[in-house]
């Protein structure tokens, strides 16, 4: 596949996981559902290498490099988005997390001298556009959905899904120019998720309170936890690093960011109510943009 082909469906990815993310989430709480869902992936992800030998691909520098980036993007980054859905819900965290392509447009353009023009820049426009149009108008006047309500300070929340956004984009980016290299993205997938889930561990251990589960962990908790980590993280992020080997690093974040517009279907389907007429509007745009970019 196309690299951006590659990032729209890791973003059909992380789209699908938001649904069966939420409810142990919220029952778990962020930090052990994050903790929970990294060591899944990291042993289905660790199976996979060592399986097709991509392991051999990892060398010192590069191990630091992912570590570094597992910190960030998954240890930072993965914990503070469900702790912003856990206040915020699925669609509003969405359209936090979809600035990341904002972030990575910008900072492709100032560390990798990246540009984006012509009518891929104006499907840009659109795209990014149409996700936020489609995020920020797509709720009825009249949905009381419990995953509309807001849990604590506003505020809070929208910091924590801006500070989800920014990790994704800095933990991405760093690993561009090594992703280039040919390194096996199975095995850099891995080796981020496992230093993501010590430094996840170095927390429980601590003591500290908010790092504890609120709850005990159920059978059903751990496989929508488990199916998460297979989608979202196995799946998902492998292909962004993927597509971050061949294609334009600003543009596979922009094609990542259209999570949130293919997420308005499937919240219809637990709504059971169609979504606003300006989600459907914010949805063309993104699909003029996606179409003007290829």
């Amino acid at each position: 596949m196309r690299p951006e082909w590659l990032a729209l469906v890791a973003a059909a990815c992380w789209a699908a996981s938001s649904l069966f993310s939420a409810p142990p989430a919220q029952r778990l709480g962020a930090i052990a559902f994050s903790r929970w869902r990294m060591l899944f992936a990291s042993i289905i992800l660790w199976s996979l290498a060592l399986v097709t030998g991509g392991w051999r691909s990892l060398d010192t520098a590069a191990l630091l490099l992912l570590g570094l980036s597992g910190v960030i993007g998954i240890f930072i980054g993965d914990t503070a988005l469900f702790a912003c859905m856990n206040r915020l819900g699925p669609r509003r965290s969405g359209v936090l997390f979809a600035t990341h392509a904002l972030f990575s447009a910008v900072l492709a353009w100032l560390f990798l001298s990246e540009t984006i023009r012509g009518w891929a820049l104006v499907g840009s426009v659109l795209l990014i556009g149409g996700v936020m149009m489609a995020v920020l108008w797509g709720k009825r006047e009249d949905e009381s959905h419990h995953w509309e309500q807001t849990r604590g300070a506003l505020v809070i929340g929208v910091a924590l899904g801006l500070l989800a956004a920014l990790c994704q984009s800095v933990a991405t980016l760093m690993l561009k120019p090594l992703m280039s290299t040919g390194i096996d993205a199975v095995a850099a997938s891995a080796m981020r998720m496992t230093v993501a889930l010590a430094a996840h561990g170095l927390l429980w251990s601590s003591g500290w309170t908010p790092a504890r589960a609120r709850a005990p962990v159920r059978w059903q908790d751990a496989a929508l936890t488990c199916l998460s980590a297979a989608v979202a993280m196995a799946l998902g992020m492998t292909l962004i690093l993927r597509a971050m080997r061949d294609g334009q690093a600003g543009l596979v974040a922009i094609f990542s960011s259209v999570t949130p517009v293919l997420l308005l279907p499937l919240l219809w389907l637990v709504y059971r109510r169609r979504p606003a007429h300006a989600a459907w509007v914010g949805a063309a745009m993104a699909v003029m943009g996606t179409a003007l970019i290829l």
